[in-house]
């Protein structure tokens, strides 16, 4: 190579670096607009009120029990 080919080089690097650094500061966040405003959530905690006493009561149908049906119908879906 001759030296015109090597500056020619340098200087098409050097000039592609200032563009690329110039085109990356207008397209990436800059780390003064890096700052964003979030919900702030309250902290869980393991304390849980009592259920409504409306619902969970000592007289309320349990639904884990398997249900026991005296219906004799061998045939239930003939509409009889």
């Amino acid at each position: 190579m001759k030296q015109k080919d090597i500056a020619l080089i340098v200087s098409i690097a050097a000039v592609s670096a200032v563009v690329s650094f110039l085109v990356s500061n207008k397209i990436f966040v800059t780390p003064s607009n890096r700052a964003q405003e979030v919900q702030v959530v309250d902290p869980i905690t393991d304390d849980f009120p009592m259920p409504d006493k409306k619902y969970f009561n000592s007289s309320s149908i349990n639904p884990a029990q398997d249900s026991q049906g005296t219906d004799s119908n061998e045939n239930p879906f003939s509409g009889t």
